[in-house]
């Protein structure tokens, strides 16, 4: 299913212009053997897929997005104007094995765009690279100057959050399906980017695991400004409150937003934290609970529609059996976002009610 990118209008504060990306993109999927950190290239390809010409990995590397694989000279050639870098390392770091690769790409007449927090520019040989062929580098990662702590005062509009019982299971999808699920009802809905692939397929953002503690709410604030009474700010959560290496920003990102509304998600068969397995995934109760009794700080009516189910690796007919069933035990809406029918359907009821 092709997918339409999302439209989103930028809020006003210092450095929220839509950024200039040159477009469209080779996606770098980097020494990865299966797509577990390929998170940024699966997001640009379900949700940008006109701008993804190819990939491009390193020797040995066994990971593929599905997507023509090509030489950065045979991307510049079949169009493409920057290479994107679609894998993650631990700690956002850019690897030493993929330098070699982004030299090349640059000596091609690429750009690089970065998600990373490492800065491009703070490799030599990128740096020397890039200003030897009039190249950009261009890292995502970069919040705004002028962020404010947070006011905790109520803004007009409505808001939705989309928060997890982990992290890397579905939050930006979710966002993004609900977003554009409002608007096809005739809603007026903006998808509000938190992290580096969002801010890749919405043309603006704030990253906000790069914006310094004090600020992290103050941040989510500006984010989803003032808006119309009926107007939706649909935003991307990021972490989980029960992730011991999150939770700060998951917890400043939800106190800032302010949701009306929050939507859970949740991975079908993850019983353990990603990379801690000595913490157990919370219960869908235990989550719904907490999450409201900390979002309430700052909206007292804040209210939980459903849970979004990560069926993937299901059939059709083994997850819809799974959504009917857990709506039954949890007592609330179920709907994995990517397979529309009538329990997505049933979910995007519950957050508009």
């Amino acid at each position: 299913m092709v997918r339409q990118t999302p439209a989103s209008t930028a809020p006003v504060f210092p450095g929220a212009t839509p950024i200039d990306l040159p477009r469209p993109y080779l996606l770098f999927l980097g020494d990865a053997d299966d797509t577990t950190f390929l998170k940024t290239g699966l997001g640009l390809r379900d949700w940008a897929p006109g701008l993804c010409v190819a990939e491009y990995r390193c020797d040995g590397a066994r990971a593929s997005l599905g997507l023509p694989s090509m030489t950065p000279v045979e991307a510049y050639a079949a169009g493409a104007r920057a290479l994107v870098l679609a894998a993650a390392s631990i700690g956002g770091a850019i690897r030493p094995g993929w330098i070699p690769h982004l030299v090349a790409a640059l000596e091609a007449g690429l750009d690089i765009v970065s998600g990373a927090h490492d800065r491009l520019a703070d490799e030599p040989r990128l740096r020397k690279t890039a200003e030897a062929f009039g190249r950009r580098l261009i890292d995502i990662r970069t919040p705004p100057p002028g962020l404010p702590i947070a006011t905790g005062q109520r803004r007009t509009g409505k808001r939705l959050l989309t928060v997890g019982t982990d992290c890397a299971l579905g939050k930006k999808y979710t966002a993004l399906a609900l977003a554009a699920a409002f608007r096809a009802r005739g809603l007026a809905a903006d998808f509000r980017a938190t992290g580096q692939t969002g801010i890749m397929i919405a043309g603006s953002g704030i990253p906000i695991d790069a914006v310094i503690g004090d600020f992290t709410a103050g941040a989510a604030e500006i984010l989803s400004p003032d808006a119309d009474p009926d107007h939706w700010d649909v935003i991307e959560g990021q972490g989980s409150i029960f992730h011991p290496s999150y939770a700060g920003v998951s917890l400043g990102l939800l106190h800032g937003s302010q949701p009306d509304m929050l939507v859970l998600c949740h991975a079908h068969g993850r019983e353990r934290i990603v990379g801690l397995p000595d913490y157990p995934v919370p219960s869908i109760g235990e989550a719904v609970a907490l999450t409201l009794q900390l979002a309430r700080l700052t909206n007292a009516a804040v209210r939980c529609a459903g849970v979004s189910l990560n069926t993937a690796g299901l059939s059709p007919a083994e997850a819809a059996m799974l959504t009917e069933r857990c709506a039954d035990q949890w007592g609330m809406p179920v709907a994995d976002p990517m397979r529309p029918g009538p329990a997505f359907e049933g979910l995007v009821d519950a957050c508009l009610g």
